[in-house]
């Protein structure tokens, strides 16, 4: 194995590794034998000079992102590895040849063993993000050995990392195809028909973390009045209109995703009447709203991409819960969501207890909510439970 980069930690800043925790900062670190280059596999030492980990080096708070508590070599072999096993993951949880749902999560960063890559599988396309250096630099053998584990399933593979890439000297995430040239197309998710923009859609492209909260509302929806805020491209409205829903309106500040939120709705509900799509801000809506709603739906945009403004995001979730709990009719519903990675469970529960009492409702939690399996999370790296959820009712 070449001699590469050794990464020694302070004494006592070895616990975290030694749970198999895969992130190291850099305020862990003692000292570095041998050259600093962004995105280089490093191994990582206690301060007793005894092997822990290897990983990728990079600049930021967080200094070594981990592949493996074993010395490594990230050759061809050990990606066709990593990849392979997440697409064979996802065959057991019967979403790789499934006939209602052709659109799920192939790699989920550190719930696969591989922090900072995310791919999203739309039909046959696969879309990826990449949010270190390290993944960035590997990109080619990644491609490689999705080619192999997806076979005839991939025809095209566009990388979507320009925005997600960290901003560095010399680097550069220019977005682009790498397979293939389709820039849209048409995906089911439980038998629903949604017709995806990955080149210029939001993230991938598409939410699909929010698979099975969706399917939760249209079992909801019967005979009520639903109110879909920051509805993107219609997913949710799409659920409660197959559930029965008595009318359905989605609001997003966004234009374009108010044009796809119409589309997908015309696309399984043709000249359905019950839907009408908004592109208006969340708040102004809630202090002009005129509809009395008893099902109400609140996936914003993460408020808290770093623990520096987690103060002003829950008083954002706060904010935005106690609207909902005043304006909805007694009886309603409430499905409420923080995509936050910075923001914890607990404290989103207590911004949304907050906001209940305020409101001064009775309220009562009948689901708890988070990711569907696609998105596994290591049981060493809980921050991956990025999506926490509410269904709430409201008397």
């Amino acid at each position: 194995m070449a001699e590469r980069t050794r990464i020694v930690l302070k004494s006592g800043k070895d616990q975290s590794l030694r749970r198999f925790h895969p992130w190291v900062f850099s305020g862990a670190i003692k000292k570095i034998h041998g050259p600093e280059r962004e995105g280089d596999l490093v191994d990582v030492y206690d301060n007793k000079e005894e092997f822990l980990a290897s990983g990728h080096y990079q600049h930021g708070s967080i200094a070594v992102r981990v592949i493996s508590f074993e010395a490594v070599e990230t050759d061809q072999d050990f990606w066709d590895q990593r990849i392979a096993h997440a697409w064979k993951l996802r065959e057991t949880l019967g979403m790789v040849s499934n006939s209602r749902t052709n659109v799920f999560r192939w790699v989920n960063a550190e719930g696969d063993g591989m922090p900072g890559l995310i791919v999203d599988y739309y039909a046959g396309v696969a879309v990826i993000q990449t949010h270190s250096i390290g993944m960035h630099r590997n990109l080619e053998a990644i491609v490689l050995s999705m080619k192999k584990s997806a076979g005839d399933k991939l025809h095209t593979i566009y990388n979507k990392s320009e925005s997600t890439l960290p901003d560095k000297p010399g680097i550069t995430g220019k977005s682009g195809f790498l397979l293939g040239d389709r820039e849209r197309g048409e995906v089911l998710e439980n038998g629903y028909r949604f017709s995806v923009n990955w080149v210029e859609g939001q993230k991938t492209g598409f939410f699909i973390d929010q698979r099975e909260s969706r399917r939760l509302v249209g079992e909801y929806s019967q005979g009520r009045k639903v109110l879909n805020m920051f509805g993107y491209t219609g997913g949710f409205s799409i659920y409660a209109m197959g559930g029965g829903a008595q009318l359905v309106h989605s609001v997003d500040s966004s234009g374009k995703a108010i044009d796809l939120t119409r589309e997908n709705a015309e696309l399984n509900f043709p000249g359905d009447k019950r839907h009408e799509a908004k592109a208006e801000d969340a708040f102004t809506y809630f202090k002009d709203m005129k509809e009395a709603y008893d099902l109400l739906i609140l996936d914003p945009p993460a408020f808290a991409k770093h623990q520096n403004v987690l103060s002003r995001a829950l008083q954002g979730y706060k904010r935005l819960n106690q609207r909902a709990f005043e304006a909805i009719a007694p009886g309603g519903i409430i499905f409420t969501f923080s995509c936050s990675q910075a923001v914890s469970r607990e404290n989103f529960r207590k911004s949304v207890f907050v906001a209940a009492a305020n409101a001064r409702r009775k309220v009562r939690v009948l689901h708890q909510l988070s990711q569907p399996p696609d998105h596994p999370v290591s049981i060493y790296h809980l921050e991956g439970e990025y999506l926490k959820g509410l269904v709430l009712e409201v008397e």
